[in-house]
Parts: structure tokens; C-alpha cells; sequence
């Protein structure tokens, strides 16, 4: 199937100091587009991969799951680690699970981490239901838009697979374990105000992680898609800031590389 115009993945060969960027679940790399030309143009490193099932039909997605999902950012974490002297993990909702979940696993070959209203739980009564509901029904209402800034769009699917989202309830659950072997520098960015998301899951995840070196941003103008809202330049900014602080190489060479 051809990809959905605009989410396509996004690569960006800087200076040696790399980040990873993981777009959400149903979405693709378009809602981190902004924020990677933005690290891009700052001589960064920059990987966008589009993950697994995503970016093309929701029938696509349906016969994947969280492994599939994981095995791509773990490739182009290797892939950039290759390359660059230090790799840092950016990701939005699901993509900030999947950013824990390297950090976790991959600890001091990971620099630092950000993420943006990240995902730790399946809420709702119907979470519970998706291992039956999943063989009843194949799909269920979409998550995509939760934008607050008028005129944006996410390129995401209207349908929600229930097979994929029973496999995201199975990897947030196994996260959940492993956030306690997360010791890199963290920001975290969140909308108090977000439709997808609830802030418990911030508020969980900043209480398991065995970080120290951690910030908390409330971002007050925005919903679930805060890097196409009204907070995304101070995300873009933010995370910026982060990485140079913790690599002093940042923007020393490769500014000028075309994209």
C-alpha cells in the first residue's frame, strides 16, 4: 500500500550528536515532522522511521503489534548509534512508551530521553474487554486530531484496530515493569487538558523512573497532539536545550548538512 502523503519517515544526516524521534499508535512520523526539521536545521542527527502497519490503512496495522513496533526504533537506535557519539530518544504518546522502553533496555548508550504526553496505560472499561472484543469486532472509533490550535491536521487512521490496541494494553502493561530500569536524564512534556492521554500516566511514569536528572513542562495551550499545537515551538525549543546541556558537541559540525 503507498504511504499516506505526509507520513512518510524522515532522515536527516548532521553532526554526531543523533536523535530519535517515535511517532504515536494509528499516527505517523507527519505529527513529529516539524519537530525533526527543527532539530535538523540545528545540525542534529535525525531518524523519523515510520513504524510498522502505520501510515498507509488501518488494515495494515491490524496484523501487527508492539513487537513489530519496538523492533523498528531498536533498529534505528543501532543504526544512529553507529554513526553518531551520542543518541537521544524523543517520543510522542506511544512513541514515548516505545522511547522508555529503549531507554530501559539500551541504558548509557542512550544520552537522555523526551517525552511528550506518553502513554503508560489502556484506560476505560473497554480495556479490559479487548481480549474478547477483539475477536467480535475488528475496529473502533480513532484517536487522531486531539489538536486544539484550529487549521491542524494529524495524519493518523480514523480506525482503531482492536487486535493492535489489545497488543498496546500487553506492551504498556510490560513497561510499566520495566520503568524502574530507566535511569537516563528525562523531560517530560505534558497537556493537562488531553483527550487521549490523562495526565495519571505522566504522573505515573515520573514515579517509577529511576531518573534524577528530571523536568516536568505542563503544556497548557495544547491537546493530545501538543507537537502540532499551539506548544510546539516551546516543545521543539525545550528539547533542544535538553540536548545541549548533556552534549556540548551539539551543532559543532553538520549544521549546514543538507537534508
Amino acid at each position: 500500500m503507498p504511504v499516506l502523503p505526509g507520513a512518510e519517515p524522515y532522515r536527516h544526516e548532521g553532526g554526531e550528536v543523533g536523535v530519535l524521534l517515535c511517532h504515536g499508535f494509528t499516527g505517523s512520523p507527519q505529527s513529529l515532522r516539524p519537530w525533526a526539521e527543527y532539530l535538523a536545521e540545528r545540525g542534529l542527527t535525525v531518524s523519523l522511521p515510520l513504524l510498522p502497519g502505520h501510515g498507509t490503512r488501518w488494515q495494515d496495522m491490524a496484523v501487527t503489534g508492539w513487537q513489530d513496533w519496538y523492533a523498528e526504533v531498536d533498529r534505528e537506535l543501532r543504526a544512529l548509534r553507529e554513526e553518531c557519539e551520542q543518541v537521544f530518544v524523543f517520543g510522542l504518546s506511544m512513541g514515548g512508551a516505545l522511547a522508555l522502553r529503549l531507554a530501559a533496555k539500551h541504558g548509557d548508550a542512550i544520552s537522555g530521553i523526551v517525552v511528550v504526553n506518553p502513554a503508560n496505560k489502556v484506560h476505560g472499561a473497554a480495556a479490559h474487554a479487548l481480549p474478547v472484543a477483539r475477536h467480535l469486532v475488528r475496529t473502533t472509533k480513532g484517536l487522531a486530531n486531539d489538536i486544539a490550535k484550529e487549521g491542524m491536521d494529524e495524519v493518523a487512521y480514523d480506525r482503531v484496530p482492536l487486535h493492535a490496541a489489545h497488543s498496546l494494553r500487553n506492551f504498556l502493561r510490560l513497561l510499566d515493569g520495566e520503568l524502574p530500569q530507566v535511569t537516563q536524564p528525562m523531560l517530560l512534556l505534558h497537556s493537562p487538558q488531553d483527550h487521549v492521554v490523562p495526565p495519571a500516566d505522566s504522573a505515573r511514569i515520573l514515579g517509577r523512573v529511576s531518573s534524577t536528572d528530571v523536568r516536568e513542562v505542563l503544556l497548557e495551550q495544547s491537546y493530545h497532539v501538543a507537537t502540532l499545537d499551539h506548544d510546539a515551538e516551546r516543545i521543539f525549543e525545550e528539547s533542544h536545550t535538553f540536548v545541549g546541556r548533556l552534549a556540548p558537541s551539539v551543532g559543532k559540525k553538520g549544521s549546514t548538512t543538507g537534508g
